[in-house]
């Protein structure tokens, strides 16, 4: 499995959560939204500039800003 950047990922790529790259208030609001290391998670689609990014989470549909989703690392299939 490869590791990248939630960023760097295309529309309906799947991975799961590797690692959280943020401390402080940042790195906890992206724990309490569910995003923690194993979790499943799959890119919905993007804005038309691509950002933010859409992504299936847990039975839900979460977007997150270009900033947000380069601290957090996936490994693709």
């Amino acid at each position: 499995m490869n590791k990248l950047s939630m960023r760097r990922m295309r529309e309906n790529q799947s991975g799961i959560i590797s690692a959280v790259k943020a401390d402080g208030e940042m790195g906890r609001r992206i724990r309490d939204m569910g995003l923690v290391p194993g979790t499943h998670i799959k890119i919905q689609g993007r804005a038309p500039l691509y950002d933010p990014v859409a992504l299936r989470v847990m039975g839900f549909t979460l977007t997150l800003r270009n900033n947000e989703a380069d601290i957090i690392e996936v490994e693709v299939e």
